[in-house]
């Protein structure tokens, strides 16, 4: 099914539109001398070259005001709850690049997941998002937990082939809440992909965060994520995997606004054939965000000799009661570790696996048992193989 606008919107929502709409106007492509983007060269793409297009989704079934549970197309509950999202939308993204104002002009594909306080989404929300080829698809994202409200909402962006995907995603985890977000990025690899993500979690909330980057031929995925309330808490595992000519940079922020919270953040990248990759990460703490515990790391290892990753941790601290560390690796493969494998009568394909699949494993380790972990472990297990297949 899709998402699409098929009836009026309300007035302050086509206003939002023209806002984006002016500002898209007034704003430049980043350059490769715009902070945050000196990894990424959007030299050859043309944004207006794509046709306006809308995704297909589906699993957008599930059973809408139930249960103090709303799941619905964003546009029809723009429609339908009004107030929740005209205070809510935007209220986590704000417009601050040309693809975010765009996506605030020309979005007419999304999701609002909400849930009351103390409700629980029964089941775990699974969102397939596929946009067409040659076309110009905006994803809109939000979820809104209220005061000790709990859910889990998957998704997965496919493309059928080259064109452009511009999502925004905006997570409210509210005092005491429980959020567990995937977001899984497989679009064709002659797409462009740009993304924008960012958490805000209330006192005592919790956020388990998951992120796959395995497809798409160069963009830039943002996810941030502030703990806003005293005791707030985010673990954020990611996982991504490139080959051919494939670019793809990750920019990471963990924001901490309150005392006592805490972050935790790790990804791992696997490159092959002539792919890159750029992972930035930065820990804020704020100056009265005393007793913040943050980590962050990310390592990459890499089969080709003529791939290439840069991994670029950050620290911008300002309280004086903290404990904030991070760590960064780039290598290949352990000549060493195949000696090893290899001397005790595995063949170098085999051993090789071994290797990458330990490599990756400790990031299914970050996750606990279940549904999500073995998910996760089988998405890892289908992309290396692509990777091998390739011969590098």
């Amino acid at each position: 099914m899709s998402a699409a606008v098929a009836h009026a919107e309300p007035d302050w929502l086509t206003e939002r539109r023209r806002e984006g709409a002016s500002l898209a106007s007034e704003l430049e492509l980043p350059t490769q001398k715009t902070k945050g983007w000196e990894f990424t060269d959007l030299s050859a793409l043309e944004l207006d070259a794509f046709e306006q297009g809308t995704a297909t989704v589906s699993g957008l079934d599930v059973a809408a005001d139930a249960d103090g549970v709303t799941v619905m197309a964003l546009a029809e509950a723009a429609e339908r709850h009004p107030e929740l999202v005209r205070e809510r939308l935007g209220s986590v993204v704000q417009a601050r690049d040309v693809f975010v104002a765009r996506n605030a002009e020309r979005w007419r594909d999304g999701v609002l997941v909400h849930v009351a306080a103390g409700a629980r989404l029964a089941e775990p929300l699974r969102l397939e998002i596929e946009a067409g080829d040659g076309e110009e698809a905006h994803w809109r994202t939000l979820v809104v937990l209220e005061e000790g409200a709990e859910a889990e909402v998957f998704e997965r962006y496919t493309s059928a082939g080259e064109g452009l995907f511009d999502g925004v995603v905006e997570l409210i985890v509210g005092p005491g809440a429980n959020l567990r977000y995937v977001c899984d990025q497989e679009l064709s690899t002659g797409a462009w992909a740009f993304s924008t993500q960012r958490a805000e979690i209330e006192r005592d909330g919790a956020l388990e965060w998951v992120a796959l980057g395995f497809g798409s031929a160069r963009g830039k995925t943002r996810m941030e994520t502030k703990l806003a309330g005293q005791g707030s808490s985010a673990k954020v595992t990611g996982a991504y995997a490139g080959d051919g000519r494939q670019h793809l940079d990750f920019d990471t922020t963990q924001e901490h606004a309150a005392p006592h919270t805490n972050s935790d953040l790790a990804f791992r990248g696997v490159l092959a054939g002539r792919a890159t990759a750029v992972w930035s990460g930065m820990i804020k703490v704020d100056r009265d965000a005393q007793q913040t515990d943050a980590f962050q790391e990310s390592r990459n290892l890499l089969l080709s000799k003529r791939s290439h990753a840069d991994a670029i941790p950050g620290l911008e601290i300002e309280a004086d009661d903290v404990r904030c560390t991070h760590a960064a690796a780039v290598a290949q493969v352990d000549r060493e570790q195949l000696f090893y494998l290899t001397s005790r009568g595995l063949t170098t394909e085999l051993a090789t696996r071994l290797v990458v699949e330990g490599f990756l494993a400790s990031l299914v380790e970050r996750l606990p048992e279940g549904a999500l972990r073995e998910e996760l472990a089988e998405s890892l297990e289908a992309r290396v193989t692509e990777l091998l297949d390739s011969g590098y």
